[in-house]
């Protein structure tokens, strides 16, 4: 009966790489579930500014709407129409549209 209980009682060390293991599955999903979804969004919006020229039609953080008339290194002046012209951080910017793609108001309602 002593025989049986001190089998029992002998277990090994539980093995370094195995008690990582968890960890590093854990590293792997948050890296390719949220570091590099947030790296290439990232990359495309840089890309987005660096294209960004006079005459095209952007779309500020705010929500403004207007075309580019000058831009001076990371500042845009972007006519909304109406004589008004706001003065814009470059890195603000939430979309550039295309300035030959026409405006889709013959969709269906």
């Amino acid at each position: 009966m002593l025989n049986i209980i001190m089998q029992a009682q002998t277990t090994t060390p539980p093995n370094m790489i195995t008690s990582m293991l968890p960890f590093l599955l854990i590293g792997l999903v948050f890296y390719f579930l949220l570091i590099r979804p947030q790296n290439k969004r990232l990359k495309d919006h840089k890309a987005m500014l660096a294209a960004v020229t006079r005459g095209d039609t952007v779309v500020t953080g705010g929500g403004l709407i207007g075309k580019v008339t000058k831009v001076e290194g990371d500042e845009l002046t972007v006519d909304l129409g109406g004589g008004n012209k706001v003065k814009v951080v470059a890195s603000m910017l939430a979309n550039v549209r295309d300035k030959t793609a026409p405006a889709n108001d013959t969709a269906k309602k």
